[in-house]
């Protein structure tokens, strides 16, 4: 039975999918009704976007990386899972679903790509999964996608886009070097200045202003961008069969490694949480700012975030029916190596 913490987690988690999903059909909506007003609205998107990645950044929790000591196994495993073998697997889904729809295909695999860093600690938290070996791995899994970020490109996209050598500095610049700078200055102003009841209230109240600022970005992107998305709607069923097709080889890559390594249950439920959930928040923000004028890039990663939220709560619900299994062997095992 989950307790009232996951219950509560849950709640939230549910309401962020809805508030998701309200955004897309009210931004579509005022771009078909008045689509002077969604081009007005899309004029304003710079600023919620450095907002959001302000925001990202701030929830970083840095100094948890001091949990990893201990865990260099389960790091390795993580790593290679996320930056090798589910960039693979995306690129080959993205290929075979979407050969001749080259700028949805390439939203596709920067969905793909990027491992979670936000939102899978909660469901980490509802399987009663290692949330503080994830907290520690979250920093890093951040700072490994922006810096691979320009590398895929260049390897799984085949040149449909691509990057400016001076386009990546300023971007990095402007838009990673400048909020990362002011969310370390806000951290140490609250860390430094603020009792710790009042810190751990406004840190989780930074968490929550996420996925609104989140649902304005995409509100706005539909809203400015309605016609040319509306223009492709038949290739999204490609898109969400290609998604679908995703999580299931994901799903079945975390446990085929969970059960060759032996992982307990909790980082099991850490290991699956970190494969399925992509960072489509900041991969969506880095995006607009590096390939700017792709709506149909940014559409394609945003209808594979709202898939996201009903493939993580059932994957949640197999994990906990799972755990007494699985805490059964383990004890064998402990058992067995004893004696």
């Amino acid at each position: 039975m989950l307790n009232t913490a996951s219950l509560s987690t849950r709640t939230g988690l549910g309401a962020t999918a809805l508030l998701l999903l309200s955004s897309l059909v009210t931004g579509s909506w005022v771009g078909h009704q008045a689509p002077d007003i969604g081009a007005a609205i899309g004029q304003y998107t710079d600023p919620v976007l450095l907002s959001l990645i302000i925001l990202l950044f701030s929830s970083v929790r840095f100094d948890a990386l001091s949990n990893l000591k201990h865990k260099l196994s389960f790091l390795s495993i993580s790593l290679i899972a996320n930056f090798v073998i589910v960039p693979l697997i995306g690129y080959g889904i993205a290929l075979l679903v979407l050969p001749d729809h080259p700028l949805i295909m390439v939203g596709l695999i920067i969905y793909f790509m990027s491992p979670c860093t936000d939102w899978f600690l909660g469901f980490t938290r509802i399987c009663q999964g290692d949330t503080l070996l994830g907290s520690a791995l979250l920093p890093i899994n951040m700072v490994v996608q922006l810096l691979l970020y320009p590398i895929y490109l260049s390897v799984f996209t085949q040149n449909n886009v691509s990057l400016a050598s001076d386009v990546i500095v300023t971007t990095f610049t402007q838009w990673f070097l400048t909020p990362l700078l002011i969310a370390v200055v806000i951290h140490l102003l609250i860390r430094t200045t603020l009792p710790q009841s009042i810190r751990i209230q406004l840190f989780d109240w930074i968490n929550r202003l996420i996925p609104i600022v989140i649902s304005i970005v995409i509100f706005q992107i539909f809203a400015s961008n309605f016609g040319i998305i509306i223009e492709n709607v038949n290739v999204f069923i490609s898109l969400l069969a290609g998604v679908f097709c995703f999580f299931v080889l994901t799903f079945a890559l975390s446990e085929i490694l969970s059960r060759f390594f032996k992982l307990p249950y909790q980082e099991h439920v850490l290991l699956t949480m970190t494969i399925a959930a992509r960072n489509a928040p900041l991969m969506l923000a880095v995006t607009m700012v590096a390939l700017p004028s792709q709506p149909l890039i940014y559409a394609a990663i945003v209808i594979g975030m709202l898939l996201e939220f009903p493939h993580l709560t059932l994957i949640s619900h197999l994990l906990l029916r799972s755990k007494a299994t699985h805490q059964h062997k383990h004890r064998l095992h402990d058992s067995e190596q004893a004696n």
